[in-house]
């Protein structure tokens, strides 16, 4: 039960019988109306901008909009309102609402805030898609955790999600993949390796070359390229595709579906895509201006095959085939798309690197064009991780040859703390990742301080026990809850009942960080309230000798940690039952 939305409710139905009433006009548009929780507690519990949103298109002033509506709010949850400022509505209400929102958290366990918000939308999450040219480095790790939670977030709120991986097998580097691992081959077979620049350097080729040596012995060091290239390219791409899905699964990735990008090829499905392109009028042969800038001393006018990518939003056309025939890379993007439309998906999100940006606009026209606008396409960019030790700048993977790997993260830091720390901020902010302060027993990270809200539920769970104080759910639902009013107590308790909004709300924006945040902020009440008790016993979870008021405050401490553990099963964490 989202309470916010369920008074928003309250609030619409006020506002059409002041329609009826003639006290405002018909025919309004709430749908910018919102019940939300005011930016400073004190002002109430909730509030509405309802006055101030109509205020306008009503050609009335907000605060006669305000005092009318107050009047009408008369729903017995609603203990008081308070007109404020320009024409603010502050609401407050009864302490048994809050109550009861413990019981709907501790009856709804797992499932406390899940949403029918997205009404079954089938959605497709695309996400990492690294190169299968060797292991996954740190920027995939943001990627594959922003992603992973992501769909966690949008299946919770009601969606029916794909978690997909496109991999891209059809450009040329998986003929230098090939090449490189041919080198490993040679050397399997006592040869000098030769990795000359523009080869792939790290060590994680080795294995591939010994088993290439296992399946083939020295046949293969005197045959040609064009004898071997297009063998060994599947044999070792198919070698990196199965290392990627043991990095991903070291983090707690499982993807639905693998996309191949060499399918595309020679299928007719590119052509088929452009076709339906072709068939709009959007693709036309042509020339296109200059680069803004400096110009390439390389650069040359010649006509191209076109996408009139400018009728759907982008800047300029772009190119789908070269001048010699040969598709360009946005060719077959646009067919998987097309692929991914076909499949009757109804919202695509794409999580690109933050090197993508220049690929949004063509993209999204590409959408639009192919799907009549029907389909909508997000793109998320992930912005860079800095990774540190202890401040200082954290060395490469001498494995990798050139860069901190996925493995490498996690072996470090753990999946769990990975995970967390992933999403502290916002995806197209960069992000710091110090090995020393991620792992350090500190209110300053907020993975610990979260996992120590968790254990500290559980804390109190198990003394309670140790004291015969019954903790099942079926007693704390029984609990006389109104023994739990004490304003901080309370204000604990509308952290919890916040929590459905957070859902709904970061999954309407694709926002999976506002869950970690949220977490935060209810870890910080609940070890506010723990402290409190250090000094007021009469707040402390267990009262000696009063198992009713005991049962009813641990009842807060149960709803609590239902919260925690629905946040970190969408961001894939496990919650610790004890810190050590």
């Amino acid at each position: 039960m989202n309470l916010f939305t369920d008074l928003r409710g309250v609030v619409v139905a006020a506002l059409e019988q002041m329609a009826q009433a003639g006290e405002l006009p018909a025919g309004l548009d709430y749908a910018n109306v919102a019940v939300e929780p005011p930016r400073d507690p004190a002002h109430g519990d909730m509030a509405t901008n309802a006055a101030m949103v109509l205020a306008k298109p009503a050609g009335m002033k907000p605060r006669d909009i305000a005092e009318k509506l107050a009047a009408r709010l008369t729903d017995p949850r609603i203990s008081s309102t308070e007109v404020a400022g320009p024409g603010f509505l502050n609401l407050r209400l009864a302490p048994d609402v809050w109550q009861e929102m413990l019981r709907n958290a501790i009856r709804g366990g797992q499932d406390f805030g899940r949403s029918l918000v997205g009404q079954g939308a089938k959605v497709n999450v695309e996400f990492v898609s690294a190169n299968p040219t060797g292991p996954m480095h740190v920027g995939h790790v943001r990627g594959a955790v922003f992603g992973d939670t992501l769909a966690n977030l949008l299946d919770f709120s009601g969606h029916d999600v794909t978690r997909e991986y496109y991999v891209n097998d059809g450009g040329s580097q998986v003929d230098v993949l090939a090449r490189s691992a041919y080198e490993r081959y040679r050397e399997a077979n006592g040869l000098e390796p030769e990795i000359s620049e523009g080869l792939y350097p790290g060590d994680y080729l080795i294995p591939v070359g010994e088993t290439l040596k296992a399946k083939y012995g020295d046949s293969l060091l005197d045959r040609p390229e064009s004898e071997w290239l297009a063998e060994i390219r599947d044999f070792a791409t198919d070698a990196m595709m199965e290392m990627i899905r043991a990095d991903l699964a070291a983090l707690g990735v499982r993807m639905d579906v693998y996309s191949s990008e060499k399918a595309l090829y020679g299928t007719g499905r590119i052509e088929a895509a452009i076709d339906r392109l072709k068939s709009a009028g959007l693709i036309y042969r042509g020339t296109l201006e200059p680069p803004k800038g400096k110009l390439p001393e390389d650069w040359e006018a010649r006509e191209q095959t076109l996408f009139r990518s400018t009728a759907h939003g982008d800047d300029v056309d772009r190119p789908i085939q070269k001048s010699d025939g040969a598709w360009t890379y946005f060719a077959p993007d646009i067919a998987y798309h097309w692929d991914k439309i076909d499949r009757g998906f109804d919202q695509l999100i794409d999580v690109f690197g933050a090197d993508h940006g220049g690929y949004v606009k063509r993209m999204n026209a590409a959408v639009k064009a192919l799907s009549n606008g029907r389909v909508p396409l997000d793109i998320k960019l992930i912005q860079l991780v800095k990774l540190f030790k202890n401040g200082e700048p954290f060395k490469m993977s001498k494995r990798a040859g050139t860069f901190v790997t996925l493995r490498d993260v996690v072996e470090e830091a753990g999946a769990d703390v990975t995970r967390f720390i992933m999403l502290t901020r916002k995806n197209d902010a960069a992000l710091d990742f110090d090995f020393a302060k991620v792992l350090e027993q500190s209110k300053d990270n907020p993975v610990w301080y979260v996992q120590y809200a968790s254990a500290r539920v559980h804390s109190v769970l198990r003394r309670a026990r140790e004291a015969g104080i019954d903790v099942s759910d079926e007693a704390l639902l029984a609990a006389d809850l109104s023994r739990i009013s004490h304003p901080a107590e309370l204000d604990l308790a509308k952290k919890v009942a916040e929590w459905p909004r957070i859902v709904e709300h970061a999954a309407r924006a694709h926002e999976p960080h506002r869950v970690a945040f949220f977490l935060y902020e209810l870890a910080s009440d609940l070890h506010s309230l723990w402290n409190r008790g250090n000094d007021d016993t009469s707040l402390r979870f267990i009262q000696d000798g009063d198992f009713d008021t005991s049962q009813a405050k641990i009842a807060l401490v149960r709803a609590v940690g239902v919260v925690i553990s629905c946040g970190f099963a969408i961001l894939g964490v496990t919650p610790a039952e004890e810190m050590r």
